[in-house]
Order: structure tokens, then sequence, then C-alpha cells
């Protein structure tokens, strides 16, 4: 048996499978975000540790002895979070997250500096976690000056289940402080930003072994000794993993709180001015790309809060046949935005309204600026090299049929929807988990599901897609100006 265990934004969720990879349990833990400002985002690393012991008792009870079983334990994440503690691995202070906006100027003052893109890869944007250090050295000094480890978020889950200071590279990779051609910390970036590499854990590719689980938790779970940790993944290699997208030309499109356009390579292909980000993968010798939107279902959830339904109503009242667009645009950056903008200051914005314009209407706006923005993604990984010619729907957004024709006719690429099962970071995790411990071949496991349907792009509606996504394009240095 095999453990994954996925730390999300909104919860953790842990997964088992079999040597067979068949799923055989799996259950959450939830948790919330705190905003204590604008372009905050926050987290207690405390909160972690009780919801993936939430979750892994939600196992124990259902599955005590396949729990038991378990040889191999994988770890996935939400990325870029500055997790800081002192020499006693005491926390700091709440975890600054991935869609925390604050280090923008930051950002921008370290993306000046020409080893940053040189050497990363990948534009510093202010999600990331070398500017969060940056704020605090300016903002908290106090607390600065007491770091003893950064950690990124699933490292600290690491932390407390092995007792080990450990990374591996797809997650490090997001940090704007890896080497990411050479898969090393990078002395000159960490110096930058005042750390040393005595600051960072050691690094590990994700296939391998990065801790054992300690004798007192695994009694606890009613697991045996010798339970290896592996490396595990940030949250959308993982994913990867889970998908079978590891080969050259593989590529899916995640439909999360944040939208991701994830596309394998078989070689290190940065382009930095795209905004795409080039990371490494959870395997060795291999890179991806990705585009990355800050909102995507976070979009529709916002606009079901405003409007009292729930995100599933909403889209059912669409119905079942795409329409086309209508006079309303929606711009879904609620939180900035990355890929292509790196913009942290922009925010949302319907244009277009009118007395007709029914509750219906702006959700049909709000699932078209989604896949307009995905568009966008699609352009920057063209302008950074790399052509698809179809992706895989994964994420809580692709249940709604509706969001993924408009996402194939926006993209006008076909879109295959996986066979029933659990495909994400936590099986992708759990594939981790089971490599590091068997030492299997990674490509013979990390194979890709079963697709049960393709989603084909509308022909009938292309042309009035992309006239509506040439206004959505248009809308953007005019919402910008206003910022």
């Amino acid at each position: 048996m095999y453990l994954g265990i996925d730390l999300g934004t909104s919860g953790v969720k842990a997964l088992l499978i079999d040597d067979a990879q068949t799923v055989i349990g799996s259950a959450s833990g939830a948790m919330d975000v705190s905003r204590p400002h604008p372009g905050w985002s926050e987290q207690n690393p405390a909160d972690w540790i009780r919801a993936t012991e939430e979750a892994i008792a939600g196992l124990k009870a259902a599955h005590p002895a396949e729990l038991a079983a378990v040889k191999g334990i994988g770890l996935s994440g939400q990325m870029h979070g500055a997790t800081l503690l002192d020499s006693k691995d005491q926390v700091l202070r709440p975890c600054i997250l991935w869609n925390d906006t604050r280090s923008h100027k930051q950002a921008l003052a370290l993306d000046a500096d020409p080893q940053f893109r040189a050497l990363t890869g990948n534009i510093v944007f202010p999600g990331f976690t070398a500017p969060k250090l940056a704020w605090v050295a300016e903002n908290e000094p106090d607390i600065f000056d007491k770091v003893d480890w950064v950690l990124l978020p699933k490292d600290y889950l690491r932390l407390w289940l092995t007792g080990e200071h450990i990374s591996e590279m797809s997650d490090s990779a997001g940090t704007s402080w890896l080497d990411t051609g050479k898969r090393a910390w990078s002395e000159s970036l960490l110096d930058a930003t005042g750390l040393t590499e005595s600051h960072m854990p050691s690094l590990v590719e994700g296939t391998e072994p990065g801790g054992t689980l300690k004798a007192g938790l695994a009694a606890k779970w009613g697991m045996g000794a010798n339970v290896v940790v592996a490396g595990g993944a940030g949250d959308n290699a993982a994913s990867a993993c889970g998908m079978g997208t590891v080969g050259e030309g593989h590529a899916f499109v995640s439909l999360g709180t944040s939208g991701v356009l994830f596309a394998a390579n078989a070689s290190y292909l940065p382009n930095p001015a795209s905004a795409v980000h080039a990371f490494c993968h959870a395997l060795p010798n291999t890179w991806h790309q990705m585009g990355v939107i800050l909102s995507a279902t976070d979009a529709l959830n916002w606009h079901a809060g405003i409007t009292g339904k729930s995100a599933a109503d909403l889209t059912v009242e669409l119905g079942d046949s795409l329409n086309a667009p209508s006079g309303v645009t929606f711009l879904p950056y609620l939180s900035g935005e990355r890929t292509p903008h790196n913009d942290a200051a922009i925010r949302g914005v319907f244009a277009g309204l009118g007395h007709e314009s029914s509750r219906v209407v702006l959700t049909q706006a709000v699932l078209e600026g989604v896949s307009f923005a995905l568009r966008d993604s699609l352009e920057a990984l063209r302008a950074a090299g790399t052509n698809l010619s179809r992706v895989t729907a994964i994420g809580g957004g692709s249940r709604s049929r509706y969001w993924l024709k408009s996402i194939a006719t926006a993209l006008d690429l076909p879109v295959d929807v996986p066979a029933d099962g659990d495909f994400g970071a936590a099986f992708g995790a759990a594939r981790l988990g089971l490599v590091a411990a068997t030492k299997a071949n990674p490509l013979s496991v990390f194979t890709a599901p079963a697709t049960a349907e393709t989603v084909q792009p509308d022909a009938s509606l292309r042309g009035a897609y992309e006239d509506a996504y040439h206004r959505y394009r248009r809308l953007y240095p005019a919402i910008r100006n206003a910022y």
C-alpha cells in the first residue's frame, strides 16, 4: 500500500493505493485562508498538521488494515509558500501563501537583477518565495533575524512526518532560488535576499526517498517501521505524475482554485519574457512549462458567493449547449495575474453590462473569462516554443461540461476527459511514494488514464469566440491604466 498526501489551499487530501495503483480510499481535512489585508493570503502551519491528522484518521477508520500495510508515502503541496522556522523548528509567523501579492515591489526589485531570470528561467513573481523573504526582511526585521530555515508548505509536513529538512526539485524551482538547469540551490540568488544555503533544505529528486516516517507517527497510525517518505512534488508536477503527463508534448489543463496549462518537456526550455513558468519536473532530468492564472474556480466561487447560488447550480443554469459569447466580458484578475501579465495590482472587472445582463449571462462571462485567460497561457507557451495538439482536463472545474466546451473552443484544441477515477495531485503523490519505496521505473508507473470522452472545439462558434477573445485582450491595457 502507498499513501499520497496533498496539501492544498483549502484542505489536505490523503489517498491510498495498492501495488496495482487501484485507489483503495481517500479522506480529507479542511482549512481556511486568512486575508488580514488586501492582497495578503496566509495560513497557520499548525492547521496543515491538524488537517493531515484529520485526513489520516478518516482513512484509518475506513481502511485500518490497508493503512497498516503502507510502505511508502508521497507528498504534494501548494507551491511557493514561505514557512519560516527558528533554530528549534518553531514557526515564526503564519505562512505567506502562493496567492499573496504583498511583495510585488520586492519582486520587481529582484527581477531587475538579471541573474534571477538567467539562473531560474523565470520572472520573479510576487507569489514566489524569494520576494516574500525580502518583504519580511524589510517589514518584519525581528522575525527575519530569527529565521533559521525556510521551508515550502509540503516540506513543513515532511519535517513533522520525518524530522528531516528536505525538499525536491519541482517545488523548489518555484522559489526563485533554484538554478533550474543545474537543479541546485544558487548561493548568489540566496545571497541577494540575505540568506545562505544553510537556511535551505537539502534536495532530492521527487522519485527518491526523502526521509522515513517517525516511529511515533507510524505507531499512532498503525503502520510498520521504515515507511519511506518520497521527495514528492509541487501540486502541479504531482498532478502530472497522476495524469501520466511526463513525456514530451503531453499536457493538461487544471481547473482548480488557480488555473494551469501544463506541458511536460524533455529538456529545459526557459523563456522568462513570456511569463511562462519553466520548472523542474518530479522525475530526474525532466522539466515542464506552465502558464498560470490565479483565479479559475476561485472566480466562479466568488461569483457564487455574490449571487447566493452554488457554483454547481450556476453552471447548470447555462444548459448543455455552448452559447455564443454575449456582449459581457469578465477579466478574472481577482488576485492579480501571472501569465502573461505578471501584474499584482490588476483586479477583475465586468465590462459591457446592460439592463438585460442576467445572472446567467454573468455566469457565462465568468467561465469565458477563465477560458480566455487560459488561451493567454496557450499563446505564451507557443511563444516559449511549446505547441500543443490536445490537453487533458483535471480539477474540480472540469466537472462542468459547459466549461470544458468553452475551454476547448477558446483554445481551439480537443480536451480529453479521463475515465472516472482520482488522478490528481494526491494520486500522483501516492505514485511517487510507490516509486521511492520500490525503486520501480517511473515511466512504467506514471501511465495515463483511459479517456472517457473528448470534448471538441465548437467549430460553429470559433469565429465568435475569437472575436470575444480579442475583445477580452483589448480590455487589459484599458483597465490596467486605472490601476
